[in-house]
């Protein structure tokens, strides 16, 4: 196995591991709810949580200093610079999926959502960033069909203007959000990154919390711990997407984070016991063989 090889899989198995840690907070958020906490109360929680882990993890790990001379790759993480675009994207890209839910029922939110790999590879390779060759085509058809393939594609009677608005804005900004992702990246500690997720989503939904009211309001021990577990499982999360996104590119790890849809229905199935459909065999297939297809050679890349 090649040495780009090697980073492929490694890259890929971060951002799998991402993929299922965002796959499992879901369910968290609607336990939350459902116990009757606020949804931007439950958010605050999450992404305080995550920022206190991240800076702790970032303290004691001591990160290098940025290695590049562009004015934005050295400004430090904590600088608004930097908190407002990272924190706020991540929080916006929330906000707005969450939102669309008023007016689209959720399987067709998800599905329109998760066609963000689609805008990621479209738009990067308008901007020069990575070529849209064959393969990475056939691997996105291949995820795409098998989100189809879990939740249903849409059909008109469910396309609410306002809704289909919402949440494409939702996966555009998705979409711009992980390129600039991997450019303040480069050259600089994967946990300063993180950290300004963190700490950026987190002043942005407590902002929200403080206009209503709603951050102290917390109905029981149960939608607390699973607030918290949902800030414990975004740390790891966000660190796996930002180690995967250095290794595999923006549009690899699109493609790649499809596996979350796939991972929380299987939750559905073990945890809630629903039932295990034949779309959810179907669409994992195509999922994994989207996966999988992306850890072939491209041309002209050395062998071993």
């Amino acid at each position: 196995m090649s040495d780009a090889s090697a980073a492929r899989w490694r890259g890929t198995l971060a951002v799998i591991a991402s993929a299922c840690a965002f796959g499992s907070i879901s369910p968290l958020t609607v336990l939350a709810t459902g116990d009757g906490m606020a949804l931007e109360s439950v958010q605050s929680w999450r992404y305080l949580t995550s920022a206190v882990l991240l800076l702790t993890l970032g303290f004691l790990r001591r990160s290098a200093p940025p290695s590049r001379s562009s004015s934005v790759l050295m400004t430090p993480w904590y600088h608004p610079r930097i908190l407002l675009p990272t924190g706020g994207g991540q929080a916006l890209v929330a906000t707005l999926a969450l939102a669309a839910l008023r007016w689209l029922p959720a399987s067709t939110a998800s599905f329109l959502f998760y066609t963000y790999p689609a805008w990621v590879a479209l738009l990067s390779a308008a901007r020069g960033l990575e070529p849209l060759d064959r393969l990475r085509l056939a691997a996105l058809g291949l995820a795409l069909g098998g989100v189809a393939a879990m939740v249903g594609a849409p059909d008109a009677a469910s396309l609410d203007p306002v809704g289909l608005a919402v949440i494409l804005a939702a996966a555009v900004v998705y979409a711009l959000y992980i390129p600039y992702l991997n450019h303040i990246q480069q050259g600089r500690d994967a946990y300063d990154v993180a950290r300004a997720i963190g700490v950026g989503g987190a002043l942005c939904f407590v902002a929200w919390s403080a206009t209503t009211g709603s951050l102290w309001q917390i109905p029981s021990a149960l939608a607390f711990g699973a607030s918290v577990l949902q800030g414990l499982l975004g740390a790891v999360a966000f660190l796996g997407f930002l180690s995967g996104l250095r290794l595999l590119g923006a549009v690899r790890t699109a493609i790649t984070s499809t596996v979350e849809p796939f991972w929380t229905t299987l939750l559905g199935i073990v945890v809630l016991q629903q039932p295990l459909g034949a779309g959810t065999i179907v669409g994992g297939v195509l999922i994994m063989a989207a996966v999988l297809l992306l850890q072939r050679r491209p041309r002209g890349e050395a062998r071993s």
